[in-house]
């Protein structure tokens, strides 16, 4: 088995780097399906109070990295909970990481099928954006945080394509009632979790702790990187409003992409097809970060982390995920109601995740006596 440098660390990223990465992974597959599971007005002030309540969680997570145990990555770990629990932790964190990766990946290959290769089948769709994802994975750690800076900057542009549905003849202020709900239904409680779970990805930064220099402004990059998400959320969410009125939202499987489609140009003539196509640089990022702690977390799982990196090991773990991705594809995606299952199961794992990891290892360093 040839050896791999996946981990290795020349050097460190400071707080644009974290601000970007962390703005990015709250701005996966959700985002583009939102406005159809939030539909009410009302729910605007449901974005902005879950994503304060999120500003609060990010101080919490923001304590983490600036613990003596987060720079030391795995040994860190062992440090503060000894090697056993952390290969328990390691086994756990494989479903979590794995259902993420299939599930935001067969989301936006179903979006690029429906709307650029309505002909293609789906499954050398999902196998094309994981050669890409593996050649960004292999070129280690290091070099995949570098390539949120395209990814970030190749997308965030596109949240000004808004504009035009916040003016006449398209928004209409009545279109923004009720504002304050009549009534509190089970749908609107699943609302607000689907918000929490869509601002979650952060968390998952812990497993680039070594790669990143956290300092004192460390919570002002989580912070900023939280207010532009909900920002962008509600931006899009009052568009959606405005174009499609919350009558008819629940009627568009994806209303975000929809609007798109609205707009015209002298230049292009589908503008959602160029918008679709440059998603594909947020999800690449998203998916090479995934499998790169995918991996780390089966070697640890393995008693596999006092050996170097293998080409086969790391062939063997994104095989694993391609795999898994093309079953949930081909025998349940499919399925109907059992799409909308795997949906609430990642979004019950988002907002599960983003809950819990940054408050236990909040505890776990307070138990262990120094910050």
């Amino acid at each position: 088995m040839t050896a791999l440098s996946l981990f290795e660390k020349s050097t460190t990223y400071n707080g644009i780097y974290i601000f970007m990465m962390a703005n990015r992974f709250q701005m996966l597959y959700f985002v583009i399906i939102m406005p159809t599971y939030l539909i009410h007005p009302y729910m605007i002030w449901g974005i902005v109070l879950v994503g304060i309540v999120s500003h609060f969680n990010l101080m919490v997570l923001s304590k983490w990295f600036r613990s003596r145990f987060a720079t030391k990555g795995y040994d860190g770990f062992v440090e503060l909970f000894g090697e056993t629990l952390v290969r328990f932790f390691a086994w756990i964190s494989l479903f979590f990481l794995l259902l993420k990766a299939s599930i935001i990946l067969i989301g936006y290959v179903e979006i690029v099928h429906t709307f650029i290769y309505p002909s293609m089948n789906q499954r050398w769709l999902i196998l094309f954006m994981f050669l890409i994802s593996w050649y960004v994975a292999s070129k280690g750690m290091e070099i995949t945080i570098r390539f949120i800076v395209i990814a970030f900057f190749m997308i965030i542009w596109i949240i000004l394509l808004i504009v035009p549905f916040y003016l006449p003849p398209i928004a209409a202020f009545h279109d923004l009632f009720p504002l304050i709900p009549l009534e509190w239904s089970q749908v609107n409680w699943d609302g607000l979790l689907f918000i929490w779970s869509s601002l979650s990805g952060p968390e998952y930064l812990i497993c680039l702790g070594p790669w990143l220099r956290p300092n004192d402004n460390t919570f002002k990059s989580l912070a900023y990187a939280n207010a532009l998400s909900v920002l962008e959320y509600l931006l899009l969410f009052v568009g959606s409003l405005f174009f499609f009125g919350s009558n008819y939202l629940s009627t568009s499987i994806y209303p975000v992409v929809n609007m798109y489609r609205y707009l015209q140009s002298p230049v292009i003539e589908r503008i959602d097809m160029l918008l679709v196509s440059i998603y594909l640089f947020q999800f690449v990022f998203a998916i090479s970060v995934l499998l790169l702690c995918f991996y780390g977390a089966a070697r640890i799982a393995g008693k596999k982390t006092t050996k170097p990196t293998s080409r086969m090991g790391y062939f063997a773990s994104w095989l694993t995920i391609l795999a898994c991705t093309m079953i949930i594809n081909e025998w349940t995606w499919n399925g109907g109601t059992v799409v909308n299952r795997l949906l609430n199961l990642q979004i019950w794992s988002g907002a599960i995740t983003y809950l819990l990891v940054p408050s236990f290892l909040l505890i776990s360093i307070y138990r262990k006596g120094r910050v």
